[in-house]
C-alpha cells in the first residue's frame, strides 16, 4: 500500500496533508510512504525531516509511481496524476460543490475521491474533521488580524494619562470558528458579545464570559440543521434578526462572522446600510467571503474600507497558521485511514455510513448523492 504526499499547487497554499508525525504512523501501519520534493517547506517541515520519518521523497513522478492512495489539503490538478494506481483513492478537501468540474475529471480518470469535508458529524469521526480543525485555527486568527487592523487596543487600559476603552467585538455565527474567535477576543480583554439562529448556542456564548444576543419570541429560532449546521430562517426570523443586528453592530468596533450552508452561498447578514452605522475605523472580519460573503461588499483575500470600516475578505485563515494547520489536518487524515486500515489486506476498507458520506467518485463515475440531486 504506497501513499503518497503531494505538494499543493494552490495559489497560497502553505500547509501539507502529512507530517513526519503521521508519516511514521501510516509507515507503522504497514504503509510506504512517497513525499513530493518541498511539500513540507511552506509548513517549515524539510524533505530531510520527511526522510529521517521513513518516507520517500522525490518529484511529482516518483511520488505518484504505483501510489493508492493520493493525500492533500486541496484537490490536485486531475491533469497532474499521471502514474497513480486505476481506481486510486485521493483523500483530500475537494471543495465538491464549488468545483465540480474537477470531480468530474477524477471519475474521468477512473480515481476514488473522497472529500473530507463531507466527514458526517457523527461521534465516531469527531477526530476526522478537517472542517472542525481548520475552522479553530481560523476562528482564532481572524481575531489576531482584527487586533493587528484595528487601530485601537483591545483590553481596558488605566494609565497616569487616561483609561483606554476595551474594545467590543461582536462574533455572528457561533460553530467550530465562532467559539474560538470569541474566547480569543476574550483573552485579549474585549468586551465580546455574540450571536447564532441556533437557540442552544446561548448556553455556550455564555459559558465563554460572552454577551448572547438573539432575537426573542419568534417562530424557527431553533434554527438547527443536519450534522449541527444552521439552515435559512423564515422571513419573519431574519427581518427580526436585522433590525436586532442593526441596533447592535452599531455599537461595535470588532465584527466577525462565520456563518456557512453547506452547498449554498454563504447567508448575508450585515449590509451596506449597517456598516454605515459603525464607527470609522472599525473592522470586520468575513471568514465566509470565500463562499460569497456574509457581508455586503467583501471581497475573499482582500480589505476594502466602505464608510471608514476595514472589511477583510478573509481567504484560507487555516493556511496562515501552516505549521499548526498541517499538523491538525495531517492527523485528520490519519485517524480517518487507520480508524478503517485492515491488517489483513494491508489497506483501509470503509463501512457505508462513512464510506457512502464522503466518496464521491467510484468506477468511473460521480457516486455521491448529494451531487446527483
Amino acid at each position: 500500500m504506497k501513499i503518497a504526499v503531494l505538494k499543493e499547487g494552490a495559489a497560497g497554499e502553505s500547509r501539507v496533508s502529512a507530517t513526519p508525525e503521521t508519516v511514521k504512523k501510516f509507515i507503522g501501519l504497514g504503509a510506504e510512504l512517497a513525499v513530493e520534493k518541498g511539500a513540507g517547506e511552506g509548513a517549515s517541515i524539510s524533505d530531510a525531516d520527511y526522510e529521517a520519518a521513513g518516507a520517500r521523497t522525490g518529484d511529482r513522478a516518483a511520488t505518484l509511481k504505483e501510489a493508492d492512495i493520493i493525500l492533500g489539503i486541496q484537490g490536485p490538478d486531475p491533469e497532474s496524476l499521471g502514474g497513480a494506481k486505476p481506481g486510486a483513492w485521493i483523500v483530500a478537501g475537494l471543495n465538491p460543490f464549488g468545483d465540480r468540474a474537477r470531480i468530474d475529471a477524477y471519475a474521468a480518470r477512473g480515481h476514488e475521491a473522497l472529500a473530507m469535508e463531507f466527514m458526517p458529524r457523527i461521534t465516531r469521526a469527531q477526530s476526522m474533521d478537517i472542517l472542525s480543525s481548520q475552522s479553530n485555527l481560523a476562528g482564532y486568527k481572524a481575531v489576531l488580524l482584527a487586533a493587528a487592523e484595528y487601530g485601537r487596543a483591545f483590553p481596558m487600559m488605566m494609565t497616569a494619562a487616561g483609561t483606554v476603552s476595551a474594545a467590543r467585538a461582536f462574533i455572528m455565527g457561533v460553530g467550530v470558528a465562532g467559539l474560538q474567535a470569541i474566547a480569543t477576543a476574550r483573552r485579549l480583554g474585549a468586551q465580546v458579545s455574540a450571536t447564532d439562529v441556533r437557540s442552544a448556542t446561548r448556553e455556550q456564548i455564555m459559558s465563554l464570559g460572552a454577551k448572547p444576543i438573539f432575537v426573542e419570541k419568534v417562530a424557527g429560532i431553533e434554527g438547527e440543521g443536519s450534522g449541527g449546521y444552521a439552515t435559512e430562517m423564515s422571513e419573519e426570523y431574519q427581518k427580526a434578526q436585522a433590525e436586532l443586528v442593526s441596533s447592535h453592530i452599531a455599537k461595535q468596533d470588532i465584527v466577525i462572522t462565520t456563518a456557512l450552508i453547506p452547498g449554498r452561498a454563504a447567508p448575508r447578514l450585515i449590509s451596506d446600510a449597517q456598516i454605515a452605522t459603525m464607527r470609522a475605523g472599525s473592522v470586520i472580519v468575513d471568514l465566509a467571503a470565500e463562499s460569497g460573503g456574509n457581508v455586503e461588499g467583501a471581497v475573499s483575500g482582500e480589505t476594502v474600507i466602505k464608510h471608514g470600516v476595514k472589511i477583510i475578505g478573509a481567504k484560507n485563515m487555516a493556511g496562515t497558521l501552516a505549521a499548526d494547520a498541517s499538523a491538525l489536518f495531517s492527523r485528520n487524515l490519519f485517524n480517518f485511514l487507520s480508524a478503517f486500515w485492515d491488517k489483513e489486506a494491508g489497506k483501509p476498507v470503509l463501512d457505508e455510513e462513512i464510506g457512502n458520506a464522503i466518496r464521491l467518485t467510484q468506477g468511473g463515475k460521480v457516486v455521491n448523492p448529494r451531487l446527483l440531486g
